[in-house]
This record gives structure tokens, sequence and C-alpha cells, in this order.
């Protein structure tokens, strides 16, 4: 039976969110975990620019935007009720966190977390731009329980993976700054077993190493 394929690296936040939303939709996928400094010719020949995710779905179609990937999942099975039972006024916000999230959040999430690297601020600076996303995830929490509603849908899980860099950047910060409810939000995702599951350490994908399915 021939199965999509997934190129994925465990750290990785985007393949985080794309092996989430695999895992959720429970579709049967091969997995194959690259190592960023010596990718295979394989990922490179299917997806040139070479970054993870890359999922080759059974027919060939080749999906390398982590965003698209969690759609193509969830618009085939979404059990869960992530995406396909979000109103409109629901998914254009969730539109927008995500929008944000890869844009402002994440451009200064590799800031903060390198801020060796860009000395034109010191690290406060980035993290307290990191702050104004925190500050407004804290505001929905408050209001939804979630992000969008009183459960985890595609937003949530589209976002946890950065917020979760973020949180390592500085732990001690962390668990004294003020969003209580983010900080919950997060240890709950991370202590959950769906979290676990995407999670599984696998040594680095060869051609001819036998086939890995996942979830």
């Amino acid at each position: 039976m021939k199965y999509p394929t997934l190129y994925s690296f465990r750290r990785c936040p985007y393949a985080m969110r794309a092996r989430l939303a695999l895992a959720a939709s429970g579709i049967k996928t091969e997995l194959r975990e690259v190592v960023l400094k010596d990718k295979p010719a394989e990922l490179v020949a299917v997806s040139p620019k070479a970054t993870v995710p890359v999922l080759q779905t059974e027919t060939g179609r080749v999906i390398d935007e982590s965003i698209d990937i969690m759609r193509w999942a969830l618009d085939k099975r979404d059990p869960l009720n992530w995406y396909q039972t979000l109103d409109r006024r629901q998914q254009i916000q969730c539109d927008e966190l995500i929008a944000n999230n890869d844009g402002d959040f994440k451009y200064y999430l590799d800031r903060y977390k390198y801020a060796d690297r860009y000395p034109e601020h010191p690290e406060s600076y980035y993290r307290e731009q990191g702050e104004k996303t925190l500050q407004n995830l804290e505001s929905l929490l408050e209001e939804n329980g979630c992000l969008l509603s009183e459960k985890w849908t595609m937003a949530d899980i589209a976002l946890l993976p950065f917020v979760r860099q973020f949180a390592l950047v500085d732990k001690d910060w962390f668990n004294t700054a003020p969003y209580p409810l983010v900080r919950d939000w997060l240890n709950h995702f991370l202590q959950s077993e769906l979290f676990a599951s995407v999670m599984t350490k696998y040594e680095q994908w060869h051609a001819d190493q036998p086939q890995i399915l996942f979830p």
C-alpha cells in the first residue's frame, strides 16, 4: 500500500504542527526524519527549497508549507473538530493569528533565541516585541478558554510549537511572566498524549531503511 510521505525534523515547529495535524487526523504517513545539515537527495528532488516539512501525497502532489499540510490533513479527516467546524469569523481570526505568528512573532523569536547574532538590540528588546503576541494570546485565552473557543482548534495547534520555543529561551523568566493563562495553555499541550505522540525520536532517514509509519 502506498502512503503519503512526510519529510520532517523533530524539533522544527513547522514540522511539529504538520505532524500534529496528521496525528489528529489519523492519516497514515511514511515519516522520514531529516538531518538539516545532511538533507537527502529525495527531499531536494521533490521540493527544491528543501525545507521541512514537505508532504508528498500518495498521488504525487507535493505540499511544502506547514499550514497547507495541516489544511490538507484536516480537510480529509477532522475527528477533533479543529478546522472543519470553524465559522467564518473563526476562520478569519485563525488566519490572522497564524499570519502574526509566522510573521512578526517568528521574526522576534529568532532574534530572542539568538540575540548574540543580532547585536543591534539587547535580548530584552526582542523578548518585549514577542510579548506583544503573548499579550494578545493571554486576552484570547481569558475570553475563550483556548484561542478561538473552549477547545483547541487549528489556531492553537499552529501556534503552540512556537510559543514552546519562546518559553524555552529563558524558562525562569517565562515561569514568572504575567501570562498565567498562556503558561497553563502551553503546559496542557506539553503534557498531552498528542504532543508525546509526535515527539518520538527517530534516526536519520536513509533510503535503504525500513518504512516508518506515523502516527
